[in-house]
């Protein structure tokens, strides 16, 4: 990790090494456990079916309360407290999916533990306008992902082992899936302790106000989103291109198991999509330095739009690990850009609020992306089809951000700068 970094900046990205962990475990081996819990029950269009309403259904629930709670995260010392509140749920309801094997249970215990994750997301990154000066977001943005997707590696092979190895260990298959889920759910508390230790709440708005002059904030700030124009307009090019990338990360595994391709293999696939994540995001952090954000957003988005094509008519293992590799070069690179260049021309007092808005157009988006890939599956029995619609969402994306380039900056972003 930079050593250019503060002792509070290197504790928030070593939450994103802790949340990682979980992430790649749930966009690799739980679809995997699912795909066993469900057995002969599911066929394989109905198991990626499922398996996308149940996300559609925590991102909804997800896009509804985060606006809310970001508003009230806001009042000056709520932002830890609400942070450990949904970090608890996320945690335990990680362990506990080990302790399922029931399909229906398992994905109500999913949604109730990607409820707390996502909701988790929502205080972290408007904890790095708390963190971090406008010079070092970029910086420090592209080091929580790019330190997450490596640091998310060691756990991850641990428990790969775990259960490919089970037989090996003496242990079954679901005693394994146990192991590896308590382990995911101890590294994420692990990882969490520096930030919950060393964090301070130094933006933030003054006043005790009822939930419900909370709502009536969040609903002035949509009303007078005119004021905040070009971070208005980047969240609706952040709806569409966003969807798809998290469409991608959230069905890659699913949708390799869908079309039959062998188990070990994606599991392995998606581990070069780690590391190969870990050089190019910290290098596309550096590149922004100074640059412009949008046009290297732009860049990633075109490459995501080939991405899909080329996922669309992919069959065969070799393909997949060409597709994996190709995600790496550019996954953490986007999301990292777009959660730092966001900081910068939001309120910073307001980045709950503002990434609680984030989290509507963001999560709103992985609805409808996931939603349109189960949908289309089931209505055409082509799986292939749900994914190729995923390239109108970049192109709108895409031409939406054009827009967002010719919005001067707001006179907030300049101070800022000045006075850092």
């Amino acid at each position: 990790m930079s050593l250019k970094l503060t002792r509070t900046e290197r504790s928030w990205v070593l939450y994103d090494v802790g949340n990682s962990a979980f992430t790649l475990m749930l966009s690799t081996i739980i679809p995997i456990y699912f795909n066993s819990i469900a057995g002969e029950e599911l066929s394989s269009v109905d198991y990626l079916a499922y398996w996308g309403y149940a996300a559609s259904i925590a991102t909804v629930l997800c896009a509804v309360l985060g606006p809310f709670l970001g508003a009230v995260s806001d009042r000056r010392g709520m932002k830890i407290r609400m942070f450990s509140c949904v970090l608890a749920v996320g945690v335990i309801g990680c362990a506990a999916l080990g302790f399922v094997n029931e399909w229906l249970v398992f994905l109500i215990v999913l949604v109730i533990t990607r409820l707390g994750y996502s909701l988790s997301l929502v205080f972290y990154d408007s904890m790095l306008v708390d963190v971090s000066s406008p010079q070092s977001m970029h910086n420090v943005s592209a080091l929580g992902y790019a330190w997450g997707y490596i640091g998310s590696c060691i756990p991850f092979v641990v428990c790969l082992v775990l259960i490919l190895g089970c037989e090996s260990f003496g242990i079954t298959m679901g005693t394994a899936m146990t192991i590896s889920l308590v382990i995911i759910a101890a590294w994420w508390v692990v990882f969490t302790v520096p930030l919950l230790r060393r964090y301070r709440q130094t933006h933030y708005v003054e006043g005790r106000e009822s939930s419900l002059n909370a709502f009536r904030l969040l609903a002035a700030t949509l009303r007078n989103a005119r004021s905040e124009k070009k971070a208005f307009m980047f969240l609706i090019a952040f709806f569409f291109f966003i969807d798809g990338v998290y469409t991608i990360i959230e069905m890659a595994t699913a949708y390799g198991e869908a079309i039959g391709l062998d188990t070990t293999m994606l599991l392995v696939a998606l581990l070069v999509t780690q590391i190969v994540a870990f050089p190019c995001t910290i290098a596309f952090g550096r590149l922004a330095q100074g640059r412009n954000i949008v046009r290297l957003l732009m860049v990633c988005i075109f490459a995501y739009a080939c991405i899909t094509i080329y996922a669309s008519v992919m069959d065969n293992i070799t393909q997949f690990f060409v597709l994996a590799i190709c995600v790496g070069v550019f996954q953490g690179g986007i999301q990292a850009m777009s959660r730092s260049y966001f900081s910068r021309i939001i309120p910073p007092e307001k980045s709950g609020e503002f990434f609680g808005l984030m989290d509507i157009f963001g999560k709103g988006a992985s609805f409808m992306g996931t939603f349109m890939v189960s949908a289309m599956s089931q209505l055409t029995g082509s799986m292939s089809l749900g994914i190729l619609s995923l390239v109108v969402l970049f192109i709108v994306g895409f031409l939406v951000l054009m827009v967002v380039a010719r919005i001067p900056d707001p006179e907030r972003h300049h101070c800022l700068e000045e006075s850092a």
